[in-house]
């Protein structure tokens, strides 16, 4: 169970590091910017990555635990977390310098992410099908936060 502990810990080093640029911004630029109609609030943005990090940690932790976290599959565990912990670097802490070409950076961190993942999911379902049940919702909430910040792209 330490190494459960260890899984969860590194997820939520990195949740909580991911949210420095948010907070620091979310009401500045980003509270007068442009949004989509379909936006859900900030609260569920916290409950629902809250989740996901979760679900991430345990992910990695049932592949550990079958000998499979190595070579590819935790390149590309390492991938998602280091494109996780950038799309908000890029897309809230660079809008002041850079304009709309902070948003299309994050759209494109946000897309190489989901193909990231889509990746892990494909290799991580065969060595343990709960560990890439596990990554689904995450996948589908990025794609559903692809279209949020598609949408801010395009209209600001």
């Amino acid at each position: 169970m330490s190494a459960l502990a260890g899984f969860l810990a590194i997820s939520y080093a990195v949740c909580m590091l991911a949210s420095i640029p948010i907070i620091l911004h979310s009401g500045g630029w980003f509270a007068t910017a442009a949004r989509a109609p379909w936006m859900p609030s900030g609260v569920v943005f916290r409950m629902v990555w809250t989740a996901l990090y979760a679900c991430i940690g345990v992910s990695a932790w049932l592949v550990w635990r079958r000998g499979a976290l190595g070579g590819r599959v935790l390149g590309y565990y390492g991938l998602q977390m280091m494109l996780n912990l950038a799309w908000p670097f890029v897309f809230f802490a660079m809008f002041p310098v850079l304009g709309s070409v902070a948003l299309w950076l994050g759209f494109a961190i946000i897309c190489a992410l989901a193909c990231i993942l889509a990746v892990l999911i494909l290799r991580v379902g065969p060595v343990h099908a709960l560990a890439g049940l596990l990554v689904l919702p995450y996948f589908s909430w990025l794609i559903f936060s692809a279209s949020l910040n598609l949408y801010m792209a395009l209209h600001n």
